[in-house]
């Protein structure tokens, strides 16, 4: 078994004491050795700090002074770490001990794979296991309303979801990121956009790889369990402040990927979706109305992220326009000799 890849786990803590132990144990028990571990604390209030110190013999701390985003506190880790591919993870992710050497098995089968994913189980936030097995995710897609959901999310787990698949794109809860791609497709040294601050910035940065060639993997061999607090259906749940940023950045990921072909070919959808969108937030919630303010005053910065993008796309609109279905697309992996050896390695490391 190689363990010549280094895997930087980098992990955004805020207010996250309920979890981030568990979460740091369950990586400091992976089999894999080869890796390292940074942690961005974006100002916890909450004893995050408290629990972070234990483990400052073991992890790289950043302790920052205010709450930056998760965009630019995972860019910041990006920068700091070393290794050949980089887990990122959310701090209420438990990951199985064979989690990162069953990414790493699969992300060799291919070197355009730039992203790969495992299946992650529903938790609850009391780590509980629900009374049904419950899937989180198993990669991310895209609807023709440019709704993007979490693959199998919540059906329950009865086996299925057991091949290597190509997906759109992997939540950024936990997935592993090839160093070669997270340096193609950064803006101005941004793997994440900043401007989103929050939630949705890797389905943007699924839609920007994608343009530029390089694809995701679900492997069903590396399995963890995801608290999910975001669902369709329980927005009014949510604090305000994520709602804007939900509405805010549905935008600025469309603005910044969108080609004229897809558009065109779901535009009555799309405006549907849109016509919804502005309703809800002209009738009750009006919180989010700062979205297209934000949009309007950062709008030559959006347009040059969009230009680039664009003068660089590698694939032609058919391809993009073959994932945007109302029922979740995945593409067959080959089964060829690496595949099988991807496959060996992960059963011999389970053993």
């Amino acid at each position: 078994m190689s363990y010549n890849d280094r895997v930087s786990v980098t992990i955004v803590t805020y207010n996250s004491g309920r979890f981030i132990k568990r979460c740091l144990e369950s990586v400091l028990l992976q089999k894999y050795p080869n890796k390292e571990v940074i942690v961005i604390d974006n100002a916890s209030t909450d004893g995050t700090v408290d629990i972070l110190e234990q483990f400052e013999d073991r992890c790289q701390i950043i302790y920052n002074d205010e709450n930056i985003g998760f965009a630019a506190a995972q860019n910041q880790a990006i920068t700091l770490s070393s290794g050949d591919w980089v887990l990122t993870l959310n701090p209420d992710v438990l990951l199985l001990p064979n989690f990162i050497q069953s990414l790493v098995d699969a992300g060799q089968m291919d070197p355009k794979i730039g992203t790969v994913c495992g299946k992650l189980l529903t938790i609850l936030a009391t780590f509980d296991l629900p009374e049904k097995p419950l899937v989180d995710s198993t990669g991310i897609y895209f609807t023709p309303t440019l709704r993007h959901l979490d693959r199998g999310s919540q059906e329950v787990d009865n086996g299925h979801y057991l091949n290597y698949e190509y997906v759109f794109g992997a939540t950024a809860a936990a997935a592993l990121y090839r160093r070669n791609m997270i340096e193609d497709v950064s803006f101005d040294d941004e793997f994440f956009d900043p401007d989103f601050f929050v939630y949705r910035e890797d389905a943007d940065v699924a839609w920007r790889s994608q343009l530029l060639g390089w694809r995701c993997i679900y492997t069903p061999n590396a399995r963890g369990y995801h608290v999910r607090n975001v669902l369709p259906g329980n927005r009014r749940a949510l604090p305000p402040e994520i709602n804007m940023h939900s509405v805010k950045n549905r935008f600025l990921m469309r603005i910044k990927n969108m080609t004229g072909p897809l558009y065109w070919r779901n535009c009555l959808s799309i405006t549907t979706r849109d016509v919804v969108v502005l309703s809800c937030c002209l009738v009750r919630e009006q919180s989010s109305l700062k979205a297209f303010w934000y949009i309007a005053k950062n709008w030559k910065r959006v347009m040059a992220k969009r230009r680039e993008i664009m003068s660089r796309k590698r694939v032609d609109d058919e391809y993009i326009a073959s994932w945007f279905r109302y029922d979740p697309v995945s593409v067959p992996a080959p089964k060829g000799k690496a595949a099988a050896r991807a496959l060996a390695k992960s059963k011999t490391a389970r053993g």
